[in-house]
């Protein structure tokens, strides 16, 4: 049963089993709601690339540190047909195009933006875009072009979260998602681990996830790359025991969602992936780099997919069980 109404002492429950028997949950409930030898692979085009006027800790694009990452020229439009063409070509089935914006702003980038989304979605596949906080009139622009989904990631906990982000308000960021989900989007929203927040605020940040009245269609995971010139450059890496712990909570309170493996995949071996996909993780974002940061290449991924057995998930895939309702509803009328 889909549950909406988590207590956060049941969540921290859940986060605190023993580990294997914790993922052989998470795997039972996976299998249950999902093809589990499918993973659905992601593309991400970075239309503006630095210059962002918040501060985000851990993020290099922001304007408020000094990193290697210099503010680039917006990309042409024509740029980003080609690019969704290559990533579509090696068999990505969902394209996200990013913005380092703070919010949606009318205007020509806007519209070579709309403009891109409509030309995506027309090659067969599921069009996400993350362009900082969305006014109404904006959410209806994009889903009228043919967007599916928009990502807006909380990060953290909101008792955490002032410790990584000022300029923006976490009560701010809920608003976007509140958008999207009235503009009939998919909401694509997730965290970040690794950025000195406590066991605590990752089931606090799940907490808030699971108990939205819509769980999010997809939440990424994404383990912090410590940055040179970031405040956070120096924080450790993160365990795969952390990253398997909160995969499977997120698949045991979340069943639909799709779990997506995103910043820090790199530097995890396939046998740490492999993990990660038996505990619930069923998406990547693959490609030389990942925004600003490098990433396994297509090939890699396919070599990871030939190796562990696994399938590349189509596009607009309904999970098992609403499908298996939509089939007798089917049999029903008929």
């Amino acid at each position: 049963m889909i549950r909406n109404d988590w207590k956060m002492e049941e969540i921290k429950e859940i986060y605190d089993t023993p580990l294997m028997r914790l993922i052989a949950k998470s795997h039972a409930v996976h299998t249950e709601y999902h093809d589990n030898e499918e993973v659905q692979v992601c593309s991400l085009i970075s239309f503006k690339t630095g210059g962002c006027p918040e501060n985000c800790k851990y993020c290099p694009q922001s304007s408020h540190y000094k990193t290697e990452v210099a503010p680039l020229p917006l990309l042409q439009y024509e740029e980003m047909v080609s690019m969704a063409q290559r990533a579509v070509s090696f068999g990505a089935t969902r394209v996200c195009i990013g913005a380092a914006w703070r919010e949606v702003k009318p205007g020509k980038a806007f519209d070579v933006i709309l403009k891109a989304v409509k030309e995506i979605t027309s090659m067969g596949v599921e069009v996400c875009c993350t362009l900082g906080m969305l006014e109404p009139q904006h959410a209806k622009a994009l889903k009228e072009a043919g967007l599916y989904a928009y990502n807006h990631n909380l990060d953290t906990s909101q008792q955490y979260y002032k410790t990584i982000i000022t300029t923006r308000t976490y009560e701010e960021r809920l608003a976007t998602l509140d958008t999207v989900e009235e503009a009939e989007l998919s909401v694509c929203c997730g965290g970040i681990l690794g950025m000195g927040e406590s066991d605590l605020d990752r089931v606090l940040l799940i907490h808030t996830l699971a108990t939205r009245k819509h769980h999010p269609e997809s939440v990424p995971i994404n383990f912090l790359i410590p940055i040179p010139g970031t405040p956070l450059e120096n924080n450790a890496k993160i365990s795969i025991w952390e990253m398997l712990r909160m995969i499977a909570t997120a698949r045991i309170t979340m069943p639909k969602a799709m779990i997506r493996l995103s910043a820090g995949r790199a530097d995890r071996s396939f046998e740490e992936q492999a993990l990660c996909f038996f505990a619930g993780a069923n998406a990547i974002f693959s490609g030389e780099k990942l925004l600003t940061q490098a990433n396994h290449t297509l090939s890699e991924d396919d070599e990871m997919f030939q190796i562990l057995g696994l399938k590349k998930r189509p596009s607009f895939k309904l999970p098992l069980h609403k499908k298996k309702h939509a089939d007798n509803a089917t049999c029903l009328k008929s």
